[in-house]
């Protein structure tokens, strides 16, 4: 089966800078295509994983650190979905200006919606429907952008679940699809 490179970042929780044995515990289960990073507290791992597929090497990602002596677990998977207008630009390559003319409709029409905003000058969009937006529109042609951003998503989704069981039926049904 041929592989690919995916780049990804998973972010941890309960575990920073002071926890013992950290990156040796992430190295010895099998996170040795990682760079371990530290900033305002939280451990990112920036991985460099080949694989059959993205969904694959995520979750190949996932069971590793959950392997791991430590009492990490995963936060979130980046890129992240919540995007500001320049985030969009910068994603895509795009200047600000066609963004801006997307948002405000006088390019095409009904251009997703925000999601949050968390003050009137910066509002959040959803990556994955602005993407899916992009491609019905044929502004796009990748269609595998937008599976990638549907996959970060939606594993984001499982991983935020607070409920514990819903949360593993939810891992157990992405394993099933990457594997």
């Amino acid at each position: 089966m041929k592989t690919k490179t995916f780049e990804f970042t998973l972010v941890l929780k309960y575990v920073d800078e002071t926890t013992p044995h950290l990156e040796d515990s992430l190295y010895d289960a099998g996170c040795d295509d990682a760079l371990v990073q530290y900033r305002n507290g939280a451990v990112y791992l920036d991985f460099v994983r080949e694989a059959a597929s993205l969904e694959e090497a995520v979750i190949s990602a996932i069971k590793d650190v959950k392997s791991t002596s430590t009492f990490a677990e995963i936060a979130s998977v980046t890129p992240e979905n919540l995007v500001t207008e320049a985030e969009i630009a910068k994603r895509l390559n795009k200047s600000r200006q066609i963004v801006s003319l997307w948002i405000k409709g006088q390019r095409r029409k009904s251009f997703p919606h925000p999601v949050m905003r968390l003050a009137e000058k910066s509002p959040l969009w959803s990556w994955s429907e602005v993407v899916t937006w992009l491609y019905d529109n044929k502004i796009i042609k990748d269609k595998e952008l937008v599976d990638r951003a549907l996959f970060f998503a939606n594993i984001n989704a499982v991983l935020e679940e607070p409920d514990k069981k819903t949360r593993e039926i939810r891992h157990s049904l992405l394993e099933r699809i990457a594997g």
